[in-house]
C-alpha cells in the first residue's frame, strides 16, 4: 500500500494522489478502491464521479487533501 494525499488534476480532469513532491497516482477512475484516513482509521472506499468527485459512503464536502492509501 503506498500513501499519499488526494489532489484534483486540472489538467485530466481526474482525482489524483500525491505520493512525494513529483510522484503521483497517474489520475483514478470511477470504481477504483482506496482507503482514506479518517480521524486515526483507514476506511475502506471507492472514487466515483457524478456532478462532483465522491468517495462512496463517506460525506465529506472537499476530497483535496485527504490522506488516502492504495494498493500498487
Amino acid at each position: 500500500m503506498r500513501e499519499g494525499v488526494l489532489i484534483y488534476d486540472h489538467e485530466s480532469g481526474r482525482m489524483d494522489i500525491r505520493f512525494g513532491l513529483l510522484d503521483f497516482y497517474g489520475g483514478l477512475h470511477c470504481g477504483e478502491c482506496l482507503e482514506v484516513n479518517i480521524n486515526g482509521e483507514w476506511i475502506p472506499t471507492r472514487i466515483e464521479l457524478g456532478s462532483f468527485w465522491y468517495l462512496r459512503g463517506i460525506r465529506i464536502a472537499n476530497l483535496n487533501g485527504l490522506h488516502v492509501r492504495i494498493k500498487d
